[in-house]
């Protein structure tokens, strides 16, 4: 996808939605201490380090809840281990969290980061700083283009997909990407939200 498209998009989206960003800002503040917007540091395109935007939807001590939970629960640690997720149940996320990951307003942030020219609409996951040491270097190819709100791994099945299997998917996507296929993920985005199922 071309960039003034992207833009054009983007900040149609941003305009679209800003009641929402509102609304959605008072109800984080209204269930739990911290801040609305979660900033973390994730690799973008050529490995360099960027801060990601998201509406948060943890709890501000989460490390601790989520070390504790794993601590109690063996099959949970197993789970974390193997997918870097948990599907279940997630000690670290807020109620309100867990409606804004259902429909996936928690990425709307992200738009920011597409305006800045530190991501794209599709492409591959951002990845966060720790997991480069998950990512053999034969499959780095997926660090040569910018990272994506959506794309074939959040599409594709998400939590039920082991990170080994992302990213080789994801280096799939980058080997034959097309703009025809970007607008195929895009449209499942859409239905995704719509459904609820999260991407």
């Amino acid at each position: 996808m071309g960039r003034i498209l992207e833009l054009i998009f983007t900040i149609s989206i941003l305009i679209l939605t800003f009641p929402l960003w509102i609304a959605i800002g008072i109800l984080i503040k209204l269930e739990s201490k911290g801040p609305v917007f979660f900033t973390q540091e994730r690799i973008g395109k050529d490995l360099k380090i960027f801060k990601i935007y998201k509406f948060r939807t943890m709890y501000v001590d989460q490390e601790g809840r989520l070390n504790e939970y794993l601590e109690k629960n063996s099959f949970a640690k197993k789970e974390w281990e193997t997918f870097r997720k948990l599907k279940s149940f997630d000690p670290r996320i807020t109620k309100i969290g867990k409606i804004l990951r259902k429909f996936s307003l928690d990425e709307l942030p992200q738009i920011l980061n597409v305006i800045k020219g530190e991501m794209g609409l599709v492409g591959p996951r951002p990845y966060l700083k720790e997991e480069i040491h998950y990512i053999p270097k034969e499959y780095y190819e997926i660090f040569k283009v910018k990272p994506g709100i959506t794309g074939p791994w959040q599409t594709g099945g998400r939590n039920k997909i082991k990170f080994n299997e992302r990213i080789k998917i994801e280096r799939d996507y980058v080997r034959n990407r097309n703009f025809l296929r970007d607008f195929s993920y895009l449209f499942k985005t859409i239905n995704s939200i719509v459904n609820g199922d999260g991407i």
